[in-house]
């Protein structure tokens, strides 16, 4: 599929945009636009915020950024392949295509690649997989715009091993859920049950990762749901998180 004649898409290529992909053309790595906004854009929405992938590793990323006098900041995201670039006064984050090689459910060792597939593969959901090249096409591995178009909310390959990579994916599923099904009870069963079998796994997040996640979720269709079945589960610590928000 192609965005190409998109006003959404077109009104998103603003001339820092362009003058990155010029810069990683100049340097024959490819940059794509990654995350939420191919997903928003295929739903018709404007994009919030613009994330960007890269076959470019985060030293060669610095060395041609510095030879264009741009700026990089937050050094801290270099050891995950994260570079952000300053450009026209907005941040924008560019992530080297990666491998989740080591993982306890917080936190990842990586290794950089340059197959955009072996990077999609590691994405939490289908309907964030997905790829969009400059020219508007739509890179998608893993029917993210079919599951889109029946507002399913699915798992990259198998639920369980999507959730031990990061437990925090299970609230993750529950916020892109609230947002683009239309139905409270559409849940695949396969992927309840990952989730009830992995929601110990919480335990070890941060209730500062917990929370970022609570206030997407509530005040959403659907967060009924949410709430009801985490008390089912059990997770007592997450509800708590609730209720003080309320």
């Amino acid at each position: 599929m192609s965005l190409k004649n998109d006003s959404n898409f077109q009104n998103l290529l603003n001339p820092a945009l362009w003058k990155l992909k010029r810069i990683f053309d100049d340097h024959k790595k490819e940059l794509r636009i990654a995350g939420g906004a191919p997903r928003d854009l295929l739903l018709g929405k404007i994009p919030s915020d613009i994330d960007l992938a890269t076959t470019a590793t985060p030293d060669e990323m610095i060395e041609m950024l510095k030879k264009e006098k741009i700026d990089t900041i937050n050094a801290n995201g270099i050891k995950h392949g994260t570079v952000t670039a300053h450009i026209d006064e907005v941040n924008y984050e560019i992530t080297t295509l990666r491998i989740d090689k080591v993982t306890d459910g917080r936190h990842a060792e990586v290794q950089f690649t340059t197959d955009w597939r072996i990077d999609a593969n590691r994405r939490d959901l289908t309907i964030n997989s997905m790829f969009l090249t400059f020219d508007g096409e739509v890179i998608d591995y893993f029917n993210g715009q079919e599951d889109l178009k029946a507002r399913k909310i699915q798992f990259v390959g198998h639920p369980e091993e999507r959730i031990q990579e990061d437990f925090l994916r299970i609230l993750r599923y529950f916020r892109f859920y609230s947002r683009i099904s239309d139905k409270e009870d559409a849940h695949c069963k396969e992927h309840l049950l990952a989730i009830k079998e992995n929601a110990a796994g919480l335990a070890g997040i941060s209730g500062e990762r917990i929370w970022s996640e609570i206030v997407k979720i509530l005040n959403q269709p659907f967060d009924r749901f949410f709430v009801r079945y985490l008390y089912e589960l059990g997770r007592v610590r997450i509800i708590f998180f609730i209720i003080h928000y309320l």
